[in-house]
């Protein structure tokens, strides 16, 4: 028997007040994204027929460079922010979930890091 009271029992194991910022996160990156795929999408139907010139050119401007790596850059954040509340939901081992989210967060920086280098090797050569 405890003489602790109910409050005193449950204290600490409520919510811990910062999925909200993660949520909020998520939500301003998939309003990031929605004006930039349209862009992209936009882009590639106008350079569908152009050869590898006309694309690597399209490609050295600079608010075409600037956009795109907005995009890689939004794009791989939200990958990351998705992909850790699906381990956060449905992995339930702490050492996996663990091992997991470091997987994670490093394999989604190298992938948007090789992404980034791509797009400014076209758009600096």
């Amino acid at each position: 028997m405890s003489l602790r009271s109910p409050l005193a029992r449950a204290r600490g194991l409520g919510a811990a007040h910062n999925g909200t910022h993660h949520w909020w996160i998520q939500r301003l990156n998939s309003v990031a994204l929605a004006p930039l795929m349209l862009w992209l999408a936009y882009s590639l139907m106008s350079l569908a027929t152009a050869d590898h010139a006309t694309a690597s050119a399209w490609l050295r401007g600079p608010i075409n460079a600037i956009l795109m790596l907005a995009l890689v850059a939004t794009l791989y954040h939200h990958m990351q922010l998705g992909l850790q509340v699906v381990i956060e939901d449905y992995v339930h081992s702490h050492a996996r979930k663990f091992v997991a989210q470091i997987l994670v967060k490093y394999g989604t920086a190298l992938l948007a890091i090789g992404a980034a280098f791509a797009v400014l090797k076209v758009a600096f050569s």
